[in-house]
């Protein structure tokens, strides 16, 4: 499969099959999910209603290390199996990724503030994070400071793999460290800590968030492949004018 995903217009055909399904079911996932959210899940007996932003600040938290992941994965891709399409995912990804950290640190500010009497800590989960919107965002400097793909692309997988030292720091500094956020309550050896009533609508927001971000790289990976083809012909073009010129 990977393969045979190697080929752009095999991507193209089957990634333009699947997005509108991946997309609407997102949308729809996503309605069910801010309703049960609202109207549904209850309020905490000690934070009250402000426990909702957990609906939108953990699965922006998982998935900013989700697609740091699918980054790493790809940078992998592109030095050691130089495939075709990787570096390609991994331009795509870098800002979806960018903005899901940053979802993350500005829900946790506001989750914060009522809770820790402050919008900022410079605590271990935070500072953590904070490092990896600025390693997301010095990805997305080097992409635009560097023209030629080819070399851009070695370049940021370079960048990307030092990154991911940051990733089980992120996921582990909770356990590793004493800290103001809460330790995991979800995905834990001894189950999840968290209410049916409220893991529900929480799994359903991240399977949302999960396939609404599938659907922003799947579209960005063909934004990237058409982008590269207007260059390729630009460069054609520009050359066979130079040749009946000469």
């Amino acid at each position: 499969m990977i393969r045979e995903l190697a080929n752009p217009t095999r991507f193209m055909s089957l990634s333009g099959t699947l997005l509108p399904w991946v997309g609407a079911l997102g949308a729809l996932l996503l309605a069910v999910g801010l309703y049960l959210v609202w109207f549904v899940a209850p309020a905490d007996y000690q934070q009250g209603d402000t426990v909702k932003i957990m609906y939108i600040h953990v699965p922006a938290a998982w998935l900013s290390l989700f697609f740091y992941m699918t980054m790493a994965a790809s940078a992998l891709g592109t030095l050691v199996w130089r495939h075709p399409l990787a570096d390609v995912s991994q331009k795509a990804a870098a800002p979806i990724g960018a903005a899901f950290t940053l979802i993350c640190l500005v829900t946790g500010s506001l989750w914060g503030k009522p809770m820790w009497g402050t919008y900022w800590q410079w605590d271990a989960r935070l500072t953590s994070m904070l490092v990896m919107l600025l390693v997301y965002l010095g990805i997305l400097a080097l992409w635009r400071a560097i023209e030629e793909p080819n070399r851009a692309a070695r370049a940021v997988s370079i960048l990307t793999l030092v990154g991911a030292v940051n990733v089980p720091i992120v996921k582990f500094s909770v356990d590793w460290w004493n800290t103001l956020h809460q330790p995991a309550s979800v995905f834990r050896l001894g189950g999840p800590t968290i209410h049916a009533s409220m893991l529900v609508p929480l799994l359903i927001m991240a399977v949302a968030f999960t396939l609404v971000g599938v659907t922003l790289h799947l579209a960005g990976m063909r934004t990237e492949i058409l982008r590269r083809r207007v260059r390729t012909l630009t460069i054609l073009e520009a050359e066979r004018l130079d040749a009946q010129a000469a």
